[in-house]
């Protein structure tokens, strides 16, 4: 990539510049990679103008024809997938066989949403159910809302921008997209994609700009909906700024795993370790807490140290036996490495990991970490867990309860009844059982409780809330 200006702000159809640039780094080699222009107040005015205006034109797009576009989204991303993957490769510092992954996701993303573009989402209501409603034909399907101002995240800098935008394309929304300002070119070359493939003018569109600028994006009163995904402070502070607006937050979470008596080490050992180190943690269903019945404890401590060792490796995210790359900024990694010292100055122990290889920080693994510390109460956003015991299993649920967080849980247990204990009694968004807190499938609701968000993502329920359901009342003459 070229430190040249390497891409555009896509307003109303049309590719733009802007007054402003700002720069975009390689997380690995600290090099600036590229500068993308920075959209201020009339950049930001004129998008919402654009999405506004079209708004009247696409909502009635026929259901073969949306799903036609999502489509051909897909089929832009398979053609360009060297594209995106070298792209975020060298902006987000996500290993390349993550990076792969990730764009396929993003693929089926839009599959998924061709598909649900094609389904009625509406019901009959039985209007008979009550004597005054006799002689009544009653029906209620979902409309869209107008225009819809997306928030995205450096972590999945193509799947996460995908979550919004095929969903709104399914539902005749529009929207203006403000991408990550560490992660801007992934979502700038979906902007491509998008325009290659047909969709209407207006109805995407794609700035970059300061974070203070963005709340323009927030108070403006054409805007029908905000979603956002990033962290709780900033989300919860867009939901006091939205007032009547709707708002979806998908925000952070420190996830706990509980290990039961029962559970197959082999097979939780390996997902354990993916799910807390796949591109240094950096998820916010990323595994941070792991508690381990005592009877398994020290056996599951001595499988995940020697995984690690052969498996979890740290470096350059180029090459394809990297799990740990670097995190996104030496800020996040320093502010990591002191709640690590923190915690082992406060008795914790180090079980390994720990060091620092170039701008990587190893898988690193601490016992002995108390509850509150902020390495396990707070959310690391980094390649580090924290082993506990416990002795009966609700006490472990009451453990993995005690967070500010919900987002989703793992349990590994052979017992159906404890994981029906568990999937009532956990207060998270899913609860996943011989399985991570880190896996999710394209068409599964999505989202937390508690401090870790508010709604639901996943294409099928973000439709839903970006639709407004509404009845039709037919008196018989």
């Amino acid at each position: 990539m070229s430190t040249a200006l390497s891409s555009r702000l896509l307003i109303d159809g049309a590719w733009t510049g802007a007054a402003e640039s700002a720069p975009v780094f390689n997380p690995y080699t600290g090099e600036e990679i590229a500068r993308v222009p920075l959209g201020g107040a009339g950049e930001i005015d004129r998008a919402l103008a654009a999405a506004h205006a079209a708004f009247p034109k696409v909502r009635g797009l026929a259901a073969h024809e949306r799903a036609a576009l999502l489509l051909r989204v897909a089929a832009g991303i398979e053609a360009r997938a060297a594209d995106f993957v070298a792209t975020i490769v060298s902006e987000a510092g996500k290993p390349v066989v993550l990076a792969e992954a990730e764009v396929a996701r993003a693929a089926m993303t839009f599959t998924a949403a061709a598909e649900e573009a094609r389904r009625a989402h509406g019901e009959l209501l039985p209007m008979d159910a009550f004597p005054s409603g006799d002689g009544h034909l009653g029906l209620a399907r979902r409309f869209p809302l107008g225009v819809i101002a997306a928030i995205t995240p450096f972590n999945f800098p193509l799947n996460l921008v995908a979550h919004k935008v095929a969903p709104a394309l399914a539902t005749g929304n529009t929207m203006v997209v403000k991408p990550a300002a560490k992660t801007p070119l992934t979502a700038l070359l979906l902007a491509e994609v998008l325009q290659a493939a047909g969709v209407p003018a207006g109805q995407m569109n794609f700035v970059t700009c300061s974070n203070e600028n963005a709340a323009q994006l927030v108070t403006d009163a054409r805007v029908k909906k905000v979603t956002f995904t990033g962290s709780p402070a900033v989300g919860w502070r867009l939901k006091e700024l939205c007032g009547k607006k709707r708002i979806t937050l998908e925000l952070g979470g420190n996830a706990g795993v509980i290990v039961h008596g029962d559970a197959d080490v082999a097979a939780a050992v390996p997902l354990i370790a993916a799910g807390a180190f796949g591109y240094a943690g950096q998820s916010c269903i990323s595994v941070q807490r792991v508690v381990i019945h005592a009877s398994r404890y020290d056996e599951v401590r001595a499988a995940l140290v020697a995984h690690i060792a052969t498996n979890v490796l740290t470096g350059d995210p180029w090459e394809r036996t990297t799990v740990v790359g670097p995190m996104i900024t030496e800020q996040a990694r320093d502010q990591v490495r002191e709640r690590i010292a923190a915690a082992l100055a406060a008795g914790a122990r180090l079980v390994c990991g720990g060091e620092m290889r170039g701008r990587c920080l190893e898988a690193t693994v601490l016992e002995n970490a108390g509850a509150s510390l902020a390495i396990c109460a707070e959310e690391a956003f980094a390649p580090v867990l924290t082993l506990h015991r416990y002795e009966d299993f609700e006490e472990a649920l009451a453990f993995v309860n005690a967070s500010d967080f919900g987002l989703q849980a793992g349990v590994f247990t052979r017992d159906l009844t404890l994981a029906l204990r568990a999937y009532d009694a956990l207060e998270v968004g899913g609860v996943l059982i011989n399985q991570v807190p880190t896996f999710r499938v394209e068409n599964m609701p999505y989202g937390g409780i508690k401090d870790s968000g508010f709604g639901r993502e996943g294409v099928r329920y973000t439709m839903e809330e970006m639709t407004e359901l509404k009845s039709l009342i037919i008196k018989r003459t």
